[in-house]
């Protein structure tokens, strides 16, 4: 190797699910993570402290309050593309992998550190959303608007405007997540 560590494309890593239809997953989970967001999430619980397949699970799990948990078929393939990228090690202790992470994995995670907060945002906001039943039509037609006005750019992005959208999206939605302020 060349000394210079090349970090995962998130294009070259899926957690199972984006190509699959809602039928084809089916009802158990529905998906609740954007490409390389699970990668991030779970690399900095290694980070926490070292962790077997199933504690990941259990840990992602209670971040949701039980309202989702992901397969084990959607966990080992991450953490074997984790430990691939040398970003964790693995270590036996019974018939289990332990899973450590390692410097270029601790790297990794502070160049993504922004990234990272951004997995923690849609994680409360997913929480939320699973825990109800469903939007009101109202809301729909507002996301709809959204990403109606986000196409219309078609990629005239300057800087000044990135950063413009970029904070007004991100302002509203930490807005939604703190919930109303001072109605009651």
């Amino acid at each position: 190797m060349s000394g210079q560590y090349k970090y995962p494309r998130e294009n070259d890593f899926g957690e199972g699910m984006e190509k699959r239809s809602v039928r084809e997953r089916g009802s158990r989970n529905p998906r609740v993570f954007a490409t390389g967001d699970l990668k991030l999430l779970l690399l900095s619980m290694v980070r926490d402290q070292p962790r077997h397949g199933y504690d990941l699970i259990q840990q992602v799990e209670a971040l949701f309050d039980g309202a989702y948990s992901p397969s084990p078929g959607v966990i080992y393939p991450t953490m074997a593309f984790l430990e691939a990228g040398h970003l964790v090690v693995a270590c036996m202790e019974g018939e289990k992998k332990c899973y450590s992470i390692t410097e270029a994995g601790c790297t990794y995670l502070t160049q993504q550190h922004v990234a990272l907060n951004g997995v923690r945002m849609r994680i409360d906001v997913s929480r939320r959303s699973l825990r109800s039943q469903g939007r009101p039509e109202e809301i729909h037609e507002a996301v709809h608007n959204l990403r109606h006005a986000l196409q219309l750019h078609q990629g005239l992005w300057s800087p000044a405007e990135i950063q413009r959208v970029h904070d007004l999206l991100n302002n509203t939605a930490k807005a939604i997540v703190d919930g109303p302020s001072g109605f009651e």
